[in-house]
C-alpha cells in the first residue's frame, strides 16, 4: 500500500481496536530513515537505527498495527547533506508513509524542501537544531530537548562550579552553529561571551586549526559541537599539549562512541542527554529488551525511545490527515519519559541531564 492510500485509510476503513483506532488494510506501514551507516558519524546511525528496529521487530512478532507489520527503510548518507536529498528523493517515490528518524542537522534541513514538497511528516530526527523547531512546523515532530536547552544545562553546571572562560570547538555547518548559538545565548544571559571560538569541518579529524584557535585563550571549559571521531581527536591532542581544561559536548556527539575513541583521555569528559540513563521504566525496559551482553548506549535508546512513540502514533492513526491528527494529539508516557504534541507545539520533551566519563568508560549521571 503506497503513502497516499495509508493515509487516506481511515475514512475508507475505519476500525476500532482495543489498542486504539488502526488500519485494516493489508500492506507494511512503510517508514523511510536516511541517516550514516558508513564514514566517521556511521555509529550514530547504527545505533539509532537498531534501537527503532528493536521496538519494532518487538511490536511485528506480536501483530503489528492491526496486522501489519511496521517496516523501517534505512539507506545510507555518510552524514553528507547531498546523499540525504538522493535518498528523501527515494522514500518520496516509494510512498513511505513518513521520514523516521534522520541523523543529524545539515542532512535533515537538506531534506526540508524534499518533505515539504511531498507534504510527508518529518518524525523524531536525531537533531536538536532551532531551525527544526522554531517557528513551529507543521510536519516536523522533534521527540528529543532543543540543542538551546542541552547547552543551557552544560553552561549552567559549570557556571555553579565558577567557571567562566567557556570556548566552543564547532562543526563548520548548520549543526556546529547551532551548538555555537547555544553557548552564546546561555552565557550572553548570564552576561558572558565565549572567549574562543574554532571550527572543524565535518567527518573530519583535523583539529589542528581549531587547537591554535582555543588555547591561547586559556578556556575554563572548551564546550565541542562535532560528532565523536573529531571530538575525541581535539580533547586527546589538547590534553597532550597540557591543557587543563575541562571539556564537555552535547548528545548528538555519540557518548558510547566517544568514550570509546578517547581511551584513556575519557575521564571528566562531560556530555548532556536527552535520554534517562538511569532509574526509570524505559531504562530498564530497554536494557531487558537488548541481546545479552550488548550494553545500553544513548543514541539506540533515543531510537527505541522515538518507536515506542511512533507505535503509538501509528495506533491512533486514521489515513493522512488522520496520522498528523495522531502525532499533534500525542500525549504518551513510554516508561517516565513523557512525549507531547500539539498543534502549536512540536517539541515533545524538555528532559536535559547531565553526565560524565569515568575511567572506565561508565557514565556517572
Amino acid at each position: 500500500m503506497n503513502r497516499r492510500q495509508f493515509l487516506n485509510a481511515g475514512a475508507l476503513f475505519p476500525l476500532a481496536l482495543a489498542s486504539g483506532r488502526a488500519f485494516s488494510v493489508p500492506g507494511d506501514i512503510v517508514l523511510g530513515q536516511s541517516a550514516p551507516l558508513s564514514g566517521p558519524a556511521k555509529d550514530l546511525g547504527v545505533e539509532m537505527r537498531d534501537g527503532a528496529l528493536l521496538w519494532f521487530n518487538y511490536v511485528n512478532a506480536r501483530g503489528g498495527i492491526s496486522g501489519r507489520n511496521i517496516r523501517l527503510e534505512t539507506l545510507d548518507d555518510g552524514y553528507e547533506p547531498e546523499r540525504t536529498k538522493v535518498n528523501t528523493d527515494a522514500f518520496v517515490k516509494r510512498n513511505v508513509a513518513a521520514l523516521f528518524g534522520y541523523v543529524g542537522t545539515p542532512t535533515s534541513l537538506a531534506a526540508k524542501p524534499i518533505f515539504e514538497q511531498a507534504n510527508l511528516p518529518f518524525i523524531a530526527p536525531f537533531t536538536g537544531a532551532e531551525a527544526l523547531r522554531s517557528p513551529n512546523h507543521p510536519l516536523i515532530f522533534n521527540i528529543r530537548a532543543s540543542y538551546f536547552e542541552e547547552t543551557e544545562h552544560l553552561v549552567q553546571h559549570f557556571w555553579d562550579l565558577f567557571q567562566r572562560k567557556f570556548a566552543v570547538v564547532y562543526q563548520n555547518d548548520a549543526y556546529g552553529q547551532a551548538g555555537l548559538n547555544g553557548v552564546v545565548k546561555a552565557l550572553g544571559s548570564r552576561g558572558a561571551k565565549v572567549v574562543a571560538t574554532g571550527t572543524v569541518e565535518r567527518n573530519s579529524a583535523n583539529v589542528e586549526a581549531a587547537l591554535k584557535a582555543i588555547l591561547p585563550a586559556s578556556p575554563d571549559l572548551v564546550v565541542i559541537v562535532s560528532t565523536y571521531g573529531t571530538a575525541a581527536a581535539f580533547i586527546k591532542q589538547a590534553r597532550a599539549m597540557g591543557s587543563p581544561a575541562s571539556f564537555a559536548s552535547i548528545s548528538f556527539v555519540g557518548p558510547t562512541s566517544l568514550a570509546n575513541a578517547l581511551g584513556k583521555d575519557k575521564t571528566g569528559v562531560m556530555v548532556s542527554q536527552v535520554v534517562p540513563l538511569k532509574g526509570v521504566g524505559i531504562f530498564s525496559e530497554f536494557a531487558r529488551m537488548l541481546p545479552a551482553g550488548t550494553a545500553v548506549t544513548p543514541v539506540a535508546l533515543e531510537g527505541f525511545i522515538a518507536a515506542k512513540v511512533m507505535t503509538d502514533v501509528l495506533k491512533r492513526a486514521n489515513g493522512p490527515d488522520g496520522l498528523l491528527t495522531a502525532l499533534n494529539n500525542t500525549n504518551v508516557d513510554v516508561g517516565g519519559y513523557r512525549v507531547k504534541f500539539s498543534p502549536g507545539n512540536h517539541a515533545g520533551s524538555k528532559y536535559v541531564d547531565l553526565s560524565m566519563l569515568r575511567a572506565d568508560g561508565s557514565w556517572a549521571v
